[in-house]
């Protein structure tokens, strides 16, 4: 296996990894504690409550698109917000996210995970494979 393949398979599981963590968390905040609960969560730790309407569709959407390589850079940019926001919200907790309310670890390491598939992008393994073959043609050129 050579650079570029490892590399590829690398951007893979890190796009599967952080789009099954947002699609799962995206779910869970409409399914499960629905978007008024979410909302009213949201106002609790001194979000805007309306902002829940916004967060859940986009970690919905963000988390399919992450899965299949379509915009990745996008969707982790555009979600980089919410990790942040969920990281300051668990930072006061402790670090371990065992802890009351959650520490801040796993948050950060969402924070990172959306960082480096921003660095990333798509990889090869995506819908977008066409595109990131011609980035590598024009970065070799």
């Amino acid at each position: 296996m050579n650079n570029i393949s490892r590399i590829d398979s690398a951007a893979l599981l890190l796009r599967l990894a952080l789009g099954g963590v947002l699609l799962a968390h995206g779910l869970l905040k409409i399914l499960v504690f629905t978007l008024p609960g979410t909302a009213g969560f949201f106002a609790s730790v001194g979000f805007p409550g309306w902002t829940a309407y916004i967060v859940a569709p986009l970690e919905v959407i963000a988390g399919v698109a992450l899965i299949v390589g379509y915009r990745s850079r996008l969707f982790a940019a555009l979600t980089l917000p919410v990790q942040i926001g969920a990281l300051l919200v668990h930072a006061p907790n402790g670090w371990l996210f065992s802890n009351a309310n959650g520490g801040w670890e796993f948050s950060a390491v969402l924070v990172v995970l959306s960082v480096v598939v921003f660095l990333l992008g798509d990889g090869a393994y995506s819908l977008r494979r066409a595109s990131v073959d011609e980035g590598r043609a024009l970065a070799r050129a």
